[in-house]
């Protein structure tokens, strides 16, 4: 049995995004030419690695053996084309980023740039999503969390402290009346997670203040930053995203604070790959100076 590297680069992009559309856009491919190669992959190893399903593609238990295998096979290629390219030079190639949606829309865009602006041949991808990014099944190269996981083959590094307060609008406290304290909460329309879709312990604001009804609730920071800006209600906002909406100030700053981090988590596999190891230092500096740099206009 010989497997073609093109077919096992499509099994790879059908496990991370279990669907041979969003696999042949990551590959620049028709989904017919993903399934074909796929199909010819499983023929020539005598095994099913993939069932269909309503939701999409899943790997089966050979699919998910012949994964860990494969997708260390594709992180030492990387490594000896790093290698190949002389290390020390200018990053280049595609590197896809997850991060929840608080830092990939008020962090991530700048930090990004800026590396790109020094290595116009890198292609940077963020994946912003309200949830935990599965590395081993390689759906991000790297990915930013708000608390380290406690299992996996992972490389997980702090990247930086982060401020939160309670926050409204200035529109919203003209029309109804300041907040003297926390007491006065309930009278107040709440912005926050929808409870049942906070997917890290991390994120329960609300939850620390005993707020129990959330009158505009979303899974999405960006929404519920939208609307505390639009005049909304009270919500608990990023520090770092302040700057974004002047007409937006943060209350009760002496009564209730937060402090939260972020952590970059990258799989064990990847630790000798030279370029990800370089992206992850510049991406760690850039987070931090831009959480720092931010947080001082608030």
């Amino acid at each position: 049995m010989q497997a073609r590297w093109d077919d096992i680069r499509c099994f790879l992009a059908v496990a991370r995004d279990e669907s041979l559309s969003r696999a042949g856009r990551r590959l620049r491919l028709d989904a017919a030419t993903v399934g074909r190669r796929v199909a010819r992959l499983e023929h020539d190893m005598g095994v099913v690695l993939f069932t269909k399903s309503p939701q999409g593609y899943a790997l089966t238990g050979e699919g998910q053996r012949f994964m860990t295998h494969v997708a260390r096979a594709e992180a030492a290629m990387g490594e000896a084309m790093d290698d190949l390219a002389g290390r020390g030079g200018a990053l280049s190639g595609q590197i896809r980023l997850g991060a929840p949606d608080g830092a990939a829309n008020f962090l991530l865009p700048q930090v990004c740039a800026g590396i790109v602006e020094e290595n116009p041949d890198l292609e940077v991808q963020i994946v912003a999503l309200p949830r935990v990014f599965n590395l081993s099944k390689r759906e991000a190269d790297m990915a930013i969390g708000v608390s380290p996981p406690s299992a996996g083959r992972l490389l997980v590094s702090k990247l930086a402290d982060y401020r939160l307060h309670l926050a409204a609008s200035e529109v919203y406290l003209g029309r109804h009346g300041p907040v003297n304290g926390l007491h006065d909460l309930k009278g107040h329309r709440m912005i926050g997670y929808i409870p049942d879709m906070i997917f890290d312990a991390e994120l329960d604001y609300l939850g620390e203040l005993g707020i129990e009804r959330v009158a505009l609730a979303s899974n999405s920071v960006s929404v519920q930053f939208n609307w505390i800006r639009q005049g909304g209600g009270l919500g608990v906002v990023h520090d770092f995203a302040l700057p974004a909406a002047p007409g937006v100030r943060k209350v009760l700053t002496r009564e209730f604070s937060l402090t939260r981090s972020f952590y970059l988590i990258r799989h064990e596999d990847d630790r000798r790959v030279e370029r990800l190891s370089r992206f992850a230092a510049l991406l760690s500096e850039g987070v931090r100076r831009e959480v720092t740099r931010l947080e001082r206009l608030t």
